[in-house]
């Protein structure tokens, strides 16, 4: 066998609260995992001979042969995976909950197993003390996937099948010898429950909007808040209209346009101090008129026909009459 290092992609899973199971659970927990790994080998299309995959008692170690392509993995593999889980867990009392990491390098690989920077950098992303507070965090979440800065940059971010970019987060790893930015994604949640210390950087756009990636989860991001305006309409500025909630994809056709925002007839604006101007009329907000628009109403053009009995008097006052 050669020992001459080849740049392949590396996978690295581990089982969450495998050192409290005892070792009749341990081996159903272990037949579950395995499952887990090849149902996601299957729904990439990826042949069992086009990876090397080591044991690692809770946990797989994999290293696929260098023609993989890693979005492969990074998409319908993830996915694969994620839909064998909840299959495996009905009816658990305890689910199977994985973190997964995946990097790719330079891997040597000899009759002992596989070596290299890449497998020990993938193998503490996934065992790093962040990625258990995620999933600390995210309790009922039975899947953690990460992703290197590398990796998150070349393949992630360029989207593709069963790739969502915008639901991941960037969060520093210190672990040993690493002090590395790695990327985040708990499927289904728009956004992973990051430890407060570390970093929530959203990502930037990905190449291939949602709506053309096939395998959409219907799980939609959580837009970062709107600037603040400048001002209320107290002062000068606007309010702006209730935000409605996003519309879901799939949303039946023909459902005619969401409504238009409210707008003000008239506008306040501010004139000095605690002073304002609605329609020509200075206000002070601490009560009272200031001026007052004296230009008068004009006239309304009365309704042809003699008036009505009861209707108001319209002529001069009467002498000696209320003025």
């Amino acid at each position: 066998m050669s020992t001459e290092a080849l740049h392949r992609l590396v996978v690295n899973g581990d089982v969450c609260g495998s050192g409290l199971l005892g070792w009749r659970a341990k081996l159903r927990m272990r037949e579950a995992m395995y499952e887990v790994f090849e149902a996601g080998f299957t729904a990439a299309g990826i042949a069992e001979g086009a990876y090397h995959m080591e044991d690692r008692g809770d946990g797989v170690l994999v290293a696929l042969a260098p023609d993989v392509p890693s979005a492969q993995l990074v998409g319908p593999w993830l996915e694969g995976v994620y839909q064998k889980l909840r299959q495996v867990n009905e009816g658990r009392l305890e689910p199977l909950r994985m973190r997964v990491a995946m990097h790719a390098g330079s891997v040597a690989q000899d009759a002992k197993g596989l070596a290299g920077r890449a497998v020990d950098l993938t193998c503490r992303l996934c065992d790093s003390g962040t990625a258990r507070s995620v999933m600390q965090l995210a309790d009922r979440a039975p899947l953690l996937f990460v992703v290197s800065d590398a990796l998150y940059h070349d393949v992630v971010a360029e989207g593709g099948a069963c790739i969502e970019p915008e639901h991941y987060r960037r969060a520093r790893v210190s672990e040993k010898e690493t002090d590395v930015e790695a990327w985040f994604h708990v499927p289904r949640l728009p956004i992973p429950p990051l430890p407060a210390q570390t970093s929530h950087e959203a990502p930037p756009s990905p190449a291939v909007p949602a709506r053309d990636r096939p395998c959409a989860t219907g799980v939609r991001a959580v837009p970062d808040p709107p600037p603040e305006q400048g001002g209320g309409a107290g002062h000068g500025g606007t309010v702006p209209p209730p935000a409605s909630g996003p519309v879901e994809e799939g949303a039946a056709a023909g459902a005619g346009p969401a409504p238009a925002p409210y707008v003000h007839k008239y506008k306040i604006e501010h004139v000095g101090g605690d002073q304002q101007n609605f329609r020509d009329n200075t206000i002070n907000t601490n009560g009272g008129f200031v001026g007052i628009n004296k230009a008068a109403a004009p006239a309304r053009t009365p309704a042809p026909g003699p008036p009505a009995d009861d209707a108001p008097h319209t002529g001069p006052a009467p002498e000696g009459g209320d003025r």
